[in-house]
């Protein structure tokens, strides 16, 4: 029998004043979303996602057309009680308890006294938040925080629940265990409506609205998407370690491919439209050779766009550097030996070592509250170490912290520049905030906005910007006084892959040329293109590997080629059941930390 349909839009349109005219999120959206199933709302940043779910909440009013939830105008009277919605910044209350937090939004929701805490134990149950009851929100992992919020959206269980983008910035542990949460839901009758921009999470849904510069692009079963690109997705084997960055950055300027990723030891390569066979690898591909593999989601989703003629990365370029290539010598870019960072009796980082090369593209993995953006802070002078040393180029993060950030760039996890002010004016501040010359600035402030792609974007204000934009203007300022090392805190995180291939193309750009890069992320697929990888659990250095070595650590007979994630996964499985066997026993790295 056809599940009856929850969500029906007709010629739905809603537009906003912005400061040049009239704009655009959704045009003209018509579609009918069926009931008890997981049905994703994908896109690119600026698609329209977060408009469309703030619609169906009753949050906002369509400009045309109308959209209908349970058979009513969203925000209805007949839906109180039956509409669920948890937005990208949920709120919770930071100085409440996990348990307080719940009481809260159970007496917002009016739920009666008797039942309340049976139904707080089994939220807390389901979202695996009963050790940490007692514990203040603000001092919950993101993944955690994420879960709370999900367990307040449910303190009375709704029909339908709207998800905006509840992933982003989570870790892979935690992603995966908010999917077994969501799976569960729809088993017991609930229908959950989920936006997201990562394309792998696409796949998991029963039925897919792709959106695009708020147009419907496709209403599919993503298995029926991905396979618009059969024919055109091929894998080259075994490409030489030493050559994988270099084919990934020459690959896309082969006019018969228009699409190259890292997948383990391999090239994921998409063919431009109307190719039947792939061209003749490159020599440096060492006789690696192509054989045609499946098409996913995401080749679809980029295969569209580009046939579309809508990259969406428009002049992001890798551009130039002209930053002093290492350090000579042989002397480490970064090195750490025996750091710790305590905050009164608790060790957010213990014991870390490790050195990293000039040149080098470092990836610092790790779940939420693991201690990777305190690591960072540390070393590019933010927060001193409670003990250890951390060594720049040489010289001692401790006793010389402003001449350790004149050679380093960072980007921050959050947005941290000026929403009020223009990318260009931004652009100004941290040049005179890093001593360029006037006329040395300007010629630099001119090639930044040329190789990310913003010059048409330079003098409105930056608060209105999309995401993928704000995010390059980001990485222009933390490169601006061409830097000898740039650390990057989470980069990538809530853009769409278009907007992370181009972030990529410049990250490889600037190892190419001797800047050393140290990147955090939890989209494990782009950890491929790091040269290493450390991963941080409870503060303390677990893992330091190269991609290859750690998948080949945790392959399995079931699973004799596991990816980055199952493999990242199920390192951090293993941690956890060894502290549940033994609490007091120490988490490290062993002896390889060097």
């Amino acid at each position: 029998m056809t599940p009856s349909p929850v969500i029906e839009l007709s010629a739905l349109r809603r537009r906003f004043d912005g400061e040049s005219g009239p704009v655009t999120a959704l045009d003209g959206l018509t579609a009918t979303v069926s009931s008890d199933r997981i049905t994703g709302v994908v896109g690119a940043d600026g698609a329209g996602k977060t408009t469309l779910l703030r619609l169906l909440a009753g949050l906002l009013a369509p400009s045309e057309g109308q959209a209908r939830l349970l058979g009513h105008p969203p925000g209805a009277e007949a839906n109180r009680g039956r509409v669920g919605y948890m937005p990208q910044s949920f709120g919770l209350y930071g100085e409440l308890t996990v348990r307080e937090n719940l009481r809260l939004y159970a007496d917002l929701h009016g739920l009666p006294p008797a039942g309340r805490e049976e139904r707080f134990a089994e939220l807390m149950d389901f979202a695996g938040l009963a050790a940490f009851a007692g514990r203040r929100a603000d001092r919950l992992s993101g993944g955690m925080r994420q879960k709370l919020g999900l367990a307040c959206t449910l303190v009375q269980p709704p029909e339908v629940l709207l998800l905006d983008e509840p992933t982003v910035g989570v870790d892979p542990v935690s992603r995966r265990e908010l999917w077994a949460i969501l799976d569960r839901l729809v088993a017991d009758g609930m229908s959950v409506i989920v936006s997201t921009a990562y394309l792998d999470e696409a796949e998991r849904c029963a039925e897919v609205l792709l959106l695009h510069r708020g147009r419907l692009l496709v209403q599919a079963q993503p298995g029926e998407f991905a396979a618009e690109a059969a024919g055109r997705t091929y894998l080259l084997d075994d490409v030489p370690a030493g050559q994988r960055r270099a084919l990934l950055t020459r690959l896309p300027d082969d006019p018969a491919v228009v699409d190259s990723v890292a997948q383990g030891r391999r090239i994921r390569v998409l063919l431009a439209e109307g190719r039947s066979a792939p061209p003749e690898p490159p020599a440096e591909a060492g006789g690696a050779r192509y054989h045609p593999v499946a098409p996913r989601f995401e080749d679809a989703f980029i295969a569209r766009l580009v046939d579309r003629g809508d990259t969406g990365a428009e002049g992001f370029g890798s551009g130039g550097h002209g930053g002093r290539a290492g350090s000579g010598d042989g002397e480490a870019a970064l090195e750490l030996a025996g750091v710790d960072r305590r905050f009164g009796d608790f060790y957010a980082v213990r014991g870390v070592g490790f050195r990293v090369a000039p040149g080098e593209i470092f990836g610092l993995l790790g779940p939420n509250g693991a201690g990777k953006s305190t690591l960072i802070k540390m070393i590019c002078g933010l927060l001193p170490p409670s003990a250890g040393d951390i060594r720049v180029a040489g010289v001692d993060a401790r006793r010389a912290p402003a001449r350790v950030r004149s050679r380093l760039g960072y980007m921050s996890q959050q947005f941290a520049l000026y929403g009020d002010l223009s990318p260009v004016q931004n652009l100004r501040f941290f040049c005179r905030a890093y001593g360029l010359p006037r006329r040395e600035a300007e010629t630099r402030i001119a090639a930044t906005l040329a190789e990310l792609g913003l010059e048409g974007v330079a003098h409105g204000e930056c608060r209105t910007l999309p995401l993928g934009l704000k995010q390059r203007l980001a990485l222009g300022t933390a490169l601006l006084h061409r830097p000898d090392m740039v650390l990057l805190d989470e980069p990538t995180s809530g853009v769409d892959p278009l907007a992370r291939r181009g972030f990529w193309r410049r990250i490889n750009a600037l190892a190419e040329a001797g800047v050393t890069v140290l990147v955090t992320t939890h989209f494990l697929e782009e950890a491929e293109y790091c040269d290493r990888i450390g991963v941080i659990y409870a503060g303390q250095l677990a893992a330091l590997d190269t991609p290859d070595d750690l998948r080949a650590r945790y392959a399995t007979a079931d699973n004799p080629e596991p990816t980055l994630e199952d493999a990242f996964v199920a390192l951090i499985e293993e941690r956890q059941e060894g502290e549940r066997q033994d609490p007091k026993a120490p988490t490290t790295a062993g002896d390889n930390n060097a």
